[in-house]
């Protein structure tokens, strides 16, 4: 369970699946940067409360009426508990908030709220995909052949960002403060990298890049801190999908040149289990493999989140159960 500031090892007995639900053996669970947020007490969490949203295990048990799934089946946990498709209405319940989340050896939950996993993925490849691979897939909506992406830096987000663009056709720009991180990135199919310590103009950058048309859509990370460089860099029409806030406390928007840009800027939260179950065939039929930095033991997770806090970090940070 966690408190502000800190995680905490509680035993508590292990729960029964009522009418509905399914008892999910977690095998995994991975971090996002929201967590940190609330780890750390900057956004307020119930005391006690069990931590992290994203999730893959084996049904253990089922409940009466269960239809969706059999035991022995590998699931992942859908980002948004009550969110299932079409337009969201209003906020629901969120894991590690409302709810408690999945950092736990078993959880109870209704069989709605769960998807089958691609059976090419282990289980620590399918708990980095509820939050930080939906939110992507959502970001780069509508792009395709013959479009440009900029991605932001190397977090869980941006990389399946650059993935699943590259899978649909479009040209990825990334950015990024590393040469090592940028030869990564080049790896994952990245068509430039832009080193944005030494090029902090880098939406100049970007426009050159692309012969003055700029990028269709960018996948805004940094929020107040980098939005400027994005609307530099977004192509007249174009999408920004605010999806982080990292660099929150520094400069923000200017409405003006906003507003010039013609763009659409759109916030990203991430996206229902219609969206997951979509994402997952195209990660399957592209054999698509989640980016992992580094697994921790799940008596570690206290390390895995002050390891993810220092930004050392390429790709998703994940804990084994």
């Amino acid at each position: 369970m966690s408190e502000s500031g800190r995680i905490a090892l509680v035993d508590e007995p292990a729960p029964t699946p009522g009418t509905g639900q399914v008892l999910v053996r977690v095998r995994a669970s991975s971090l996002n940067a929201r967590d940190l947020f609330m780890l750390d007490g900057r956004y307020p969490v119930p005391p006690g409360r069990v931590p992290l949203s994203d999730a893959a295990g084996v049904v253990d048990a089922v409940g009466p009426g269960v239809t969706r799934f059999e035991v022995g089946d590998r699931v992942l946990n859908s980002f948004h508990a009550t969110w299932f498709g079409g337009p969201q209405r209003k906020p629901g319940p969120a894991y590690h908030t409302d709810i408690d989340g999945w950092l736990a050896e078993y959880v109870v939950i209704d069989q709605q709220g769960l998807v089958s996993m691609p059976e090419h993925l282990d289980f620590t490849e399918g708990a980095t995909l509820p939050c930080a691979a939906v939110t992507a897939w959502s970001a780069v909506e509508g792009a395709g052949p013959g479009d440009a992406v900029l991605v932001q830096g190397s977090g869980g987000v941006s990389l399946f960002a650059l993935q699943l663009a590259r899978a649909a056709g479009a040209r990825v720009i990334a950015t990024t403060s590393s040469e090592k991180k940028a030869a990564r990135l080049l790896e994952l199919g990245a068509s430039d990298v832009i080193n944005y310590v030494s090029t902090p103009d880098w939406g100049a950058e970007v426009r050159k890049l692309t012969d003055g048309q700029g990028a269709d859509v960018i996948v805004e990370v940094g929020g107040a801190g980098t939005i400027a460089q994005s609307i530099a860099a977004v192509a007249y029409r174009g999408v920004i999908s605010l999806v982080g806030h990292v660099a929150y406390d520094t400069t923000g928007m200017n409405l003006l040149d906003f507003t010039y840009s013609g763009a659409t800027l759109r916030a990203i939260g991430g996206g229902s289990r219609s969206d997951l179950e979509d994402m997952n065939r195209v990660i399957t039929a592209h054999k698509l493999r989640p980016v992992i930095d580094r697994v921790f033991p799940f008596e570690q997770a206290p390390a895995a989140a002050s390891y993810m806090e220092s930004g050392a970090h390429f790709g998703k940070v994940v804990i084994s159960h």
